[in-house]
Formats: C-alpha cells, sequence, structure tokens
C-alpha cells in the first residue's frame, strides 16, 4: 500500500515509518522542515512537504495514497483547545478526501483524561469533554465510506531517545533535588514500547476494523514506583508532594502525573493477536533514560 503518515517524523511516527517500509509498504511522510525531510528520506520513505494548518497539502497527500496514518498532533499544553481544533481541521481535511473511497483512515487518540480512576477499555467512548476531539473529528467519516481505526497511546510512549512526559519528569527531579510522586502514589499510568506502538499502527491500516485500539503493554504502572525508579537512578530523595501543590512543584505535567489513568489492551490483543514485546517502563528507565 501507498500510505501518507502524517507526524512521520516525530517521536511515535519515526519508529511506525521503517515499521511500514520494513513491512512492503511505500510511505510518503509529512514533512515541514528540511531536517524532518532528511529523516525519513533516511529511513526509505518519500517525502509531501507541508504542515498541519496547510489543509491543501494534507488533502493533496490523501488523495494520492491508499490509506493514512495520521499521528501528528501540535502538543501545546499552554494552549490545548486551540491544538485540538488544529488537529479537528487536519482530520476534517483527510476525511474528506477519502470519502466514499474505501480507504482506511487511522487516527492517533490518548488513552488519558477518558476514564480516570477506573481501567479505561476499547470499547468506553472518549470523554466529550475533552479538548482533544481526535476521536470524534474520524469516526465522523465512518458512515462515509471511510474505514476508520483509532489508535488510543497510553500517556508514557517510552524508549530510547523519549522526549516526552518521563523525561520531563526527570528534568524537574534534577531541578528539586527530589523525584516526587502525588498523594501516595498509587495512581496508575499506563505505557506501551515505542516499537510496539509502532506494529500495531502497521495492523490497524493492513486491517482496517473501524473500531478503537489501545497501544497499551503495560496495563498500570504506579507513579510511585515511576518516581522510585527516577530518583534512584539520580541519586536523589523519593518524597510525596500534597495533591494541592502538584501544578507548583511539576509545573504543567503536574496535572497528568496525578492522575490515575490505567488502560487494558484485551481487546486489541485479541482482535489483531497483537503482544507487545518490548521491556517495560520501569525497566526501560533503567536502560536509557540517564
Amino acid at each position: 500500500m501507498k500510505l501518507f503518515v502524517t507526524g512521520a517524523s516525530g517521536w511515535v511516527g519515526s519508529a511506525v515509518v521503517p515499521e511500514l517500509v520494513n513491512a512492503g509498504h511505500q510511505v510518503v511522510g509529512l514533512a515541514r522542515s528540511d531536517a524532518s525531510a532528511e529523516a525519513l528520506t533516511a529511513k526509505g520513505a518519500d517525502v509531501h512537504r507541508g504542515d498541519l494548518a496547510d489543509l491543501d497539502s494534507l488533502r493533496s497527500g490523501a488523495k494520492a495514497a491508499d490509506g493514512v496514518i495520521h499521528l501528528a498532533f501540535h502538543h501545546d499544553f499552554d494552549n490545548f483547545t486551540d491544538a485540538g481544533e488544529l488537529d479537528r481541521q487536519a482530520i476534517t481535511a483527510l476525511g474528506e478526501t477519502l470519502a466514499d473511497s474505501g480507504r482506511p483512515l487511522v487516527v492517533t487518540s490518548g488513552t488519558a483524561g477518558h476514564a480516570i480512576g477506573h481501567v479505561l477499555t476499547e470499547d468506553q467512548p472518549a470523554n466529550p469533554q475533552s479538548p482533544r476531539v481526535s476521536e470524534s473529528a474520524a469516526l465522523a467519516f465512518a458512515d462515509r465510506g471511510v474505514p476508520v481505526s483509532i489508535v488510543r497511546l497510553a500517556p508514557t510512549v517510552h524508549g530510547n531517545g523519549d522526549y516526552g512526559f518521563v523525561p520531563t519528569l526527570i528534568n524537574v527531579a534534577r531541578d528539586k533535588g527530589v523525584a516526587a510522586y502525588v498523594g501516595d502514589g498509587a495512581n496508575r499510568w499506563s505505557a506501551v514500547h515505542r516499537d510496539d506502538a509502532a506494529v500495531l499502527f502497521r495492523l490497524a491500516v493492513e486491517a482496517p476494523t473501524g473500531a478503537i485500539v489501545h497501544a497499551i503493554g503495560e496495563e498500570g504502572v504506579a507513579t510511585r514506583a515511576i518516581a522510585g525508579a527516577i530518583g534512584q537512578n539520580l541519586g536523589v530523595p523519593v518524597t510525596s508532594v500534597a495533591p494541592e501543590d502538584a501544578m507548583d512543584h511539576f509545573g504543567w505535567i503536574g496535572a497528568v502525573f496525578a492522575l490515575d489513568i490505567p488502560a487494558s489492551s484485551a481487546i486489541t490483543r485479541q482482535r489483531f493477536g497483537w503482544e507487545p514485546t518490548g521491556i517495560g517502563l520501569l525497566e526501560d528507565l533503567e536502560a536509557h533514560y540517564f
């Protein structure tokens, strides 16, 4: 298949592209810079210049493809509502281009915030109050001849070179001189290795189910254990921060690190025969993050 991939040079996309290429697909990756274009070429992908705000570029990339994987998202946590609207517009442009064609659209979402305090499963809908509307925007095309699949990522997609949530927590610990968790630290984060997530994106576009699938390798890792691993490797004390002080201590990530957001991938594993093989988050922390 000829697959158009947005976010192809990003953290997850840079693993998805070689996974697709190695499976025999022709990949065309969206690139907004020369550096991104060079990185895509090095991984065996063709380059399509543009960005999320260039809707005409998105339409032309989708029009020439047999399917689309939409990974790009502007992670602006200071203005998440606008980031969600940009994503909605991009998905709408892609969906309208693929309408009535039978060509698959795989859209990225996340598990965080949809079932706080409970194990999120694939058959549970997204929180309608979330400013990220990726799922509803994509599913609007399910009745318009577009096989839509949603891949929900764990809050931490880990691996060598990660620059997301966990490195942010490490930097806070370095700056503060303590590795902290919120409250009793029993709240959980699900996790997935980047390479395992990449395999699932390939499976989702090759055999579109029109369903929500979960890229979850570990259902829930206690945040106290994450802080403990950070403290051990930095050689700093591990301590608790009161919930009301989380934002002051951690900054913007405090609101996320305080959440109890476990998630299951049992339905996904049964549907695709997907079995994560990458190392777990705590082992990965020991191996690659310090």
